[in-house]
């Protein structure tokens, strides 16, 4: 049953549902190297439709998901930023993670961690999640810095090896794909 999208604000941002207009940035954007550099490969402009697909109808289908980002001034896409269920098997599933990707031109504004913040406050707020993971490569530093600001800790033990990679793949910046570090934050840990 479908859900009305639900949007999200911040003082910059607007996190809301995907839009047809969407489609050439996101496709800008995920066939950026450096933006796509703890990713396994480019996207071409299928892969890119496939992914903004799914990104829609995860929203339409639960009212939330990753939200398309938008820049209120200027209404221009930032990213996609918002929280989903985790969808492949892993020791830490089920759980909810929060997640972030955005232009390469948006960085170092703050836009992941503001629009972060009001994911996880949706997530601890409207739908009572007690905790929400992120999980990344570890040699994304970027994204664990935003991890870090969000106020979240990393957990060593929870490490995994995600299962939609191989041992031995590698991301387009040449480190490891298969090994994840994986970040919680519970709802009692958190001022958001």
């Amino acid at each position: 049953m479908a859900m009305d999208p639900i949007e999200l604000e911040t003082p910059r941002l607007r996190l809301r549902q995907w839009r047809d207009d969407d489609l050439e940035p996101l496709h800008a954007m995920t066939s950026d190297p450096e933006v796509q550099a703890h990713f396994p490969a480019l996207h071409d402009r299928d892969k890119t439709r496939a992914m903004f697909e799914k990104l829609h109808e995860i929203i339409d289908e639960k009212g939330w998901g990753f939200w398309a980002v938008e820049l209120k001034a200027g209404r221009k896409l930032a990213g996609f930023c918002g929280i989903k269920e985790v969808n492949f098997d892993a020791p830490f599933v089920p759980a909810v993670e929060v997640g972030w990707r955005f232009a390469r031109e948006m960085w170092g504004h703050g836009y992941a961690t503001e629009a972060a913040k009001a994911s996880l406050a949706f997530g601890f707020g409207e739908l009572g999640l007690d905790e929400i993971v992120a999980f990344l490569l570890p040699a994304n530093r970027r994204s664990a810095a935003v991890c870090e600001r969000l106020g979240m800790t990393r957990d060593p033990a929870g490490d995994f090896d995600h299962p939609w990679f191989e041992d031995g793949q590698l991301a387009l910046n040449g480190q490891p794909l298969r090994r994840h570090a994986l970040y919680r934050l519970r709802a009692d840990q958190t001022a958001i």
